[in-house]
């Protein structure tokens, strides 16, 4: 668990990735047989095939594992008079999460700053001020610094993403932005686990820009141009109080989930029934999964060039996109041994 503790705290908003990507090079040195950074800023990572098999071209067969590791967060917008930072949002926020929160400000050094709305406290809200749910525009970052001291290390453009130590309770995992590290440390723990064993030229690719459109995965999949798309991301488990069971979509502890479709892609058939008959041959629990709403980057991988058999492999997770963002090990255990037993099969 420390390397994903290490991926889930490490800032990294889209179009500024830098660091995490760092993270995951350093930590993969070894696992590869080349590593590159392409001028989106994906970080492609390939693993030649152990021996050959064939596809369309009569080579090895090309695998693309796509895991992004942009998280949502922020970008400074401007810096009023007395210092106060507003900010500009990149990716969904749900602005009932963003009260009382602490904030990393990537300026020309590390700054903290709390982040809360403009108005009054509960004290002396009248009754309408305490019902209203703030836009974002009202959201402000205190730096407890003059304006003059602010301007020093902060300017327009600079990222800042919300602070959250990751934790483990129990059987459970639960942090900032799992939503997608969790993709990488899955993807890699199941590289490790087969070594030279697949007969797949693979390429593990730490996209770009995922949640504000599935941006480095469209690149890299054209650079790539795979025979097979697999996009590892989360997925909503929605099996809490104040939702009806239709709504779950999937439920903590209960395996990995296949995505049948969501409002970006559709999974390819063929290959969906083939995890299904590696997970049941292998006994892992495994999910269906249909989301109504939401998109990984199976969607710009599909449709790449003239397009490849694709599937989302997803984990279930509670309270997405929120600081408390909650993963099974289960089914964390579960992601892992399918691709492994796939990769591999």
């Amino acid at each position: 668990m420390r390397f994903l503790k290490q991926l889930s705290e490490t800032p990294g908003v889209p179009g500024r990735e830098e660091r995490v990507r760092d993270l995951i090079k350093r930590s993969t040195r070894d696992l590869f047989d080349t590593q590159t950074t392409d001028p989106m800023g994906n970080l492609i990572c390939r693993r030649k095939p152990g021996k050959a098999s064939r596809s369309r071209r009569g080579e090895a067969t090309k695998v693309m594992i796509a895991c992004h590791m942009d998280e949502i967060g922020f970008y400074v917008r401007s810096i009023d008079s007395e210092g106060r930072l507003r900010l500009q949002q990149v990716g969904g926020f749900d602005t009932r999460n963003l009260f009382a929160r602490r904030v990393l400000v990537q300026g020309r050094k590390d700054v903290v700053g709390v982040m809360n709305p403009a108005g009054p406290p509960i004290h002396i809200a009248s009754a309408e001020e305490r019902k209203k749910v703030p836009e974002l525009k009202e959201f402000f970052v205190d730096l407890f610094m003059t304006a003059k001291q602010v301007e020093k290390v902060v300017r327009i453009g600079d990222p800042v993403t919300l602070i959250q130590p990751m934790e483990v309770i129990g059987d459970v995992v639960t942090g900032k932005c799992l939503d997608n590290r969790v993709a990488s440390w899955v993807a890699i723990n199941a590289l490790k686990r087969i070594g030279k064993r697949s007969a797949y030229d693979i390429y593990y690719v730490a996209t770009v820009q995922e949640e504000v459109g599935c941006r480095g995965a469209m690149t890299s999949a054209y650079g790539i141009d795979a025979d097979v798309g697999i996009a590892l991301d989360t997925t909503l488990a929605c099996d809490t109080p104040g939702i009806c069971d239709v709504e779950a979509i999937t439920r903590l502890g209960k395996g990995v989930a296949l995505k049948i479709m969501d409002s970006g892609s559709i999974s390819h058939r063929g290959l969906l029934d083939e995890f299904i008959k590696v997970a049941e041959t292998k006994k892992i629990k495994y999910q269906l999964e249909v989301l109504p709403l939401g998109g990984t980057d199976a969607a710009t991988v599909q449709r790449a060039g003239a397009g490849r058999k694709t599937l989302t492999i997803s984990i279930p997770t509670r309270y997405i996109h929120t600081v408390t963002e909650s993963v099974h090990k289960k089914d964390l255990d579960a992601a892992v041994n399918l691709l492994a037993a796939w990769l591999t099969k």
